[in-house]
């Protein structure tokens, strides 16, 4: 598995300061004397996971596109299986598409917002998973203008909860491919992906 910050994402080290940020639990020393001086307070929630399971393989289909070249199909996340992305390869687009598959609830994000976000992204030029957290179990933090801009264009109005697809070309991905090759210029695309938080 690649580093998910060489494709899409910020530096690790920015990431782990933004998932803190991001996180509705604290580890402060000041968190810690509150909690025993207060043995009645909420237990705090867990840290959020993206589902591991794969999608069963009769699951309904939410999103089918033809491209310049191939198709894709997406199935998008429930409360425990992950995504599912079919490519009919090769599988190019000219132009960044967005689905919702199914809207959330929550708060609107914008190109300031800092997400939490689960996401699977396939290469659309032989249809491999480059980058996934789904497979990591947990979701990624990370500005909403740090991304590429097509996965941004998938961001951006959208509401947090929303399940999406984005098929994105080189020009709004990687025009060049990435530095260790495994995404090559040229390639097209997909990306799966649950946003859920931001602030």
């Amino acid at each position: 598995m690649k580093n998910p910050k060489a494709f899409v994402l910020v530096p690790a080290a920015a990431c782990a300061l933004i998932l803190a940020g991001c996180s509705s639990s604290g580890d402060t020393a000041a968190d810690a004397t509150a909690t025993a001086a207060a043995p009645t307070a909420p237990q705090e929630s867990a840290a959020p996971t993206c589902p591991s399971e794969p999608a069963p393989a009769d699951a309904p289909v939410q999103w089918q596109l033809d491209g310049v070249t191939g198709s894709v199909s997406v199935t998008g996340q429930t409360d425990t299986t992950a995504p599912a992305i079919t490519v009919d390869a090769p599988f190019s687009v000219d132009r960044t598409q967005v689905e919702t598959l199914e809207p959330g609830d929550g708060p609107k994000v914008t190109g300031q917002s800092t997400v939490l976000v689960c996401y699977v992204g396939v290469d659309g030029r032989d249809g491999s998973v480059f980058d996934s957290a789904y497979q990591r179990g947990r979701p990624e933090a990370f500005p909403a203008s740090g991304v590429v801009p097509g996965f941004q264009q998938a961001l951006v109005g959208q509401t947090v909860g929303s399940s999406v697809a984005v098929v994105i070309p080189p020009a709004d991905g990687y025009p060049q491919g990435t530095p260790d090759g495994a995404i090559k210029a040229g390639d097209s695309i997909v990306f799966a992906l649950k946003i859920v938080a931001a602030r």
